[in-house]
């Protein structure tokens, strides 16, 4: 069995943070806790790590996995257009449950899968998730659980439905009790399209409603948000 590191016993944290990075040097899969759900992460600038994610969850390359990373700045140096409209959202949400699709920068060498030119990217607002990410770089992380079955919100339920596929599990607690709980529904984040606004040929557009509502959005970005299909 992989083993779990309880984080908040500060010897289990040093060793479970150490072994996590050794494993994502590796090319292979970590579980972590972030502010909206687990996470399964894999070094994005490796595709056969990336691939292992994607074989662990029962994906296809037509699911690329979102990308975390530590911080604002790293914004730019993977999209290769931040619209304003953008910036906004970025300044008033990260770290938090926003993840934004862009155009992904033509010099980065990886492969997430079927992209189609662009990258899904989110800063966490959880300390254990940034601080690996701070050592590591851009992870390629997707919620940690079986493809059709519900994100998982404690290590422990990760390691239900993922097994030894993982080499090492970071329990940070419960995840998600950041935000308010919908029945029915889990605690992902909130996905935006911004490519069609980077083009100039439209706004943003939600793709996945998560812990940040659209109400919330259209606070930061006004009509830029384009109203919902009925």
């Amino acid at each position: 069995m992989a083993p779990i590191y309880d984080c908040s016993v500060d010897s289990e944290l040093l060793t479970g943070m150490r072994l996590a990075r050794a494993a994502i040097g590796r090319g292979e899969l970590v579980v972590i806790p972030t502010d909206t759900v687990y996470g399964v992460a894999a070094d994005a600038f490796s595709p056969a790590a990336v691939q292992r994610l994607l074989d662990a969850k029962g994906r296809g390359r037509q699911s690329p996995p979102p990308v975390l990373v530590p911080g604002i700045p790293t914004l730019a140096a993977l999209a290769e257009t931040v619209p304003d409209e953008v910036d906004a959202l970025v300044k008033a949400f990260w770290p938090g449950g926003l993840t934004i699709v862009l155009p992904a920068s033509p010099s980065l060498v990886w492969d997430l899968g079927e992209t189609k030119g662009t990258v899904a990217l989110r800063m966490p607002d959880n300390t254990i998730a940034l601080e690996l990410l701070s050592e590591t770089g851009p992870l390629a992380v997707s919620s940690a659980n079986l493809t059709g079955r519900p994100a998982a919100r404690t290590a422990v339920e990760a390691e239900g439905m993922l097994g030894e596929s993982i080499s090492v599990y970071l329990d940070g607690g419960e995840a998600g009790s950041a935000y308010d709980r919908v029945e029915g529904k889990d605690s992902s984040s909130t996905i935006v399209d911004a490519t069609a606004l980077a083009a100039g040929v439209g706004g943003l557009r939600i793709l996945r409603h998560g812990v940040i509502s659209a109400d919330r959005l259209r606070e930061v970005v006004g009509d830029a948000l384009d109203a919902p299909v009925p």
